[in-house]
C-alpha cells in the first residue's frame, strides 16, 4: 500500500511541476497587443467609484433665451452612481423627459429637500417655474440614450446621454 501512495505522489508532483506546453501559444500577436489597448480603454473611461459623482448640471432656457440650454451632451460611466441637477431658469413650463430613466437604477429625486424615493422610473420631471430638481442614480446598462423637452426639441431642446 505504502508503494502505491509512493508512486501517486510521484505522478501527483510530476503533473504538477512539469511546465505545460500544451497551452503555451508561441506566435500570438495579442499578448502584445493587449497592454496597448487596455491602457487605451483605461485612459477613455473613468474607473467606478463608490462615491456619486456629479453629472454636469442641465440648465433649461435663461432669461434671455427661453429655448436655450447650456449642455447637449453628456457621458457617463455605466456602474457609477451620479447627482444631476436638471434646473429651469426661465418662465415656460418645460416637460423634460429622457429614456435613461428607465435604464438606471433610479436612488432618489430631491425637490427642496424633500425626497421622492420610487420602486421604478418616473415618466417625466416637469417644472411648471423656475427651480431645480436633483435625481440621483446609478448607471446600470451602456447605451446611448435621448433627453428633450418634447414640445420644443425643435426648437433645440434635446440632446444625448452616452453610457459606456
Amino acid at each position: 500500500m505504502s508503494t502505491f501512495r509512493a508512486f501517486a505522489l510521484a505522478g501527483f508532483l510530476s503533473l504538477a511541476l512539469v511546465p505545460s506546453f500544451a497551452f503555451a501559444q508561441a506566435d500570438d500577436d495579442d499578448d502584445k497587443a493587449a497592454p496597448e489597448a487596455k491602457a487605451s480603454a483605461e485612459a477613455k473611461t473613468p474607473a467606478v467609484t463608490r462615491a456619486s459623482k456629479n453629472v454636469p448640471e442641465l440648465i433649461l432656457g435663461s432669461k434671455d433665451d427661453e429655448f436655450t440650454v447650456n449642455q447637449k451632451d453628456f457621458e457617463l460611466v455605466a456602474g457609477q452612481g451620479y447627482r444631476w441637477k436638471i434646473t429651469s431658469a426661465a418662465g415656460l413650463e418645460y416637460k423634460f423627459a429622457t429614456d435613461l430613466f428607465r435604464n438606471v437604477w433610479m436612488n432618489q429625486i430631491v425637490i427642496n429637500d424633500l425626497e421622492v424615493h420610487m420602486n421604478g422610473a418616473p415618466a417625466w420631471l416637469e417644472f411648471d417655474s423656475p427651480g431645480t430638481i436633483n435625481v440621483q442614480f446609478t448607471t446600470v446598462r451602456p447605451g446611448k440614450y435621448t433627453w428633450s423637452v418634447p414640445d420644443l426639441a425643435d426648437k433645440g431642446m434635446k440632446g444625448t446621454i452616452t453610457i459606456k
